[in-house]
């Protein structure tokens, strides 16, 4: 509730200086009354603060089969991406699953546990070097060690997209054709489904969010959301926009600006019926984020705040897991391999 403080009847009753300090007393509670609600939040805990896997960013990860799995990711421009595969069953002890993978492109796919398999597609492979270049292939595996190609997809090759399940099927949105080199042009905003990875159904070839990658996407309550991402280079641009779809063919703004700034690379999950927004990066000037969000609906946000937290980071894997939420890795700088949990109470968020 905004109070204001009370007002003379008539100008002679009040110095000038009194009525002023009246305006800014009530323009601050006004600023404070539309300020975000922060929410005092337990501490993150350091599951390890080295994993076994190399320190590294940008990588695919999942649950399945009460695992928690990590895949490829990037370790530097001028070297192809890494092709391993890992498996944890509580974050702490990880086992080498895989050494050298047949799927290349591991820089920034899109993975996904679908069909009591997990999937593999798109990516990215050999940062700056010749030979660079983005794929629509997609691989799946039932046990992390025989990889299945699928084939290529009917999207255009591409990285950094959004991945969802949804309504029995699994949905790419968006993306970019060309990380490092490319420009707006090779941005996406169509949106592809498939009930078996071989066949692809163009659900709309223009969704009506901005093209973009680096973004994310939910499913909560019947509905996927889109947020965030935008463009890299060769023009930064980043959005704090929500979008949502009961189909995923027609799509509505939800809010043009959520209360989290503009950013790529961040993360994001659905934990205790709400959609979370961890970490990211921003540009102008450049900055790693810290912060954690949520939201029932994409409109209203809050921000949860703990004393204890991983260092601020962007492009690290989260994932929902044992009734928590794990952060794993990510660049920081430098590039990390520490792997923290977030437990909630039961109780959390009653009555909001």
């Amino acid at each position: 509730m905004i109070s204001y403080l009370p007002m003379p009847t008539t100008r002679r009753q009040l110095p000038l200086s009194t009525v002023l300090l009246c305006l800014v007393a009530a323009a601050v509670t006004t600023a404070r009354a539309n300020e975000p609600l922060v929410v005092d939040g337990p501490d993150w805990k350091l599951v390890t603060k080295e994993a076994a896997w190399k320190p590294r960013d940008s990588s695919g990860e999942m649950v399945f089969e009460d695992k928690l799995w990590l895949l490829g990711g990037w370790f530097n421009s001028y070297e192809a991406p890494p092709r391993d595969v890992w498996a944890s069953g509580e974050g702490k002890t990880w086992s080498l699953t895989k050494r050298r993978a047949p799927w290349k492109y591991s820089d920034l796919p899109m993975t996904i546990a679908f069909a009591d398999r997990m999937w593999l597609m798109g990516g990215w492979y050999n940062g700056r070097l010749e030979g660079h270049g983005a794929t629509n292939e997609v691989w799946s595996s039932a046990d992390g060690v025989t990889w299945d190609l699928a084939g290529k997809a009917t999207w255009s090759p591409r990285a950094a997209s959004a991945i969802v399940k949804f309504k029995g099927r699994m949905w790419i949105l968006g993306g970019t054709e060309n990380y490092y080199f490319g420009d707006e042009g090779s941005l996406n905003n169509d949106v592809w489904s498939s009930a078996d990875g071989k066949e692809w159904r163009l659900e709309t070839a223009d969704a009506g969010w901005a093209p973009r990658a680096y973004h994310q996407a939910a499913v909560l309550d019947g509905k996927i959301y889109l947020f965030g991402g935008g463009n890299y280079v060769p023009e930064y641009r980043a959005f704090n926009d929500v979008w949502a779809s009961s189909d995923g063919t027609s799509w509505e703004q939800v809010t043009e600006s959520a209360p989290w700034s503009p950013r790529l690379w961040f993360s994001s999950v659905v934990y205790r019926d709400r959609m979370w927004v961890l970490g990211g990066w921003s540009n102008h000037p450049s900055k790693n984020w810290q912060d954690v969000w949520f939201s029932k609906d994409g409109r209203d946000w809050r921000r949860l705040r703990s004393k204890v937290i991983w260092k601020e980071r962007h492009e690290h894997s989260t994932y929902v897991f044992q009734d928590k939420i794990i952060v794993a890795g990510g660049m920081t700088p430098p590039l990390v391999n520490d792997v923290w949990s977030l437990e909630l109470p039961e109780d959390f968020g009653k009555g909001d």
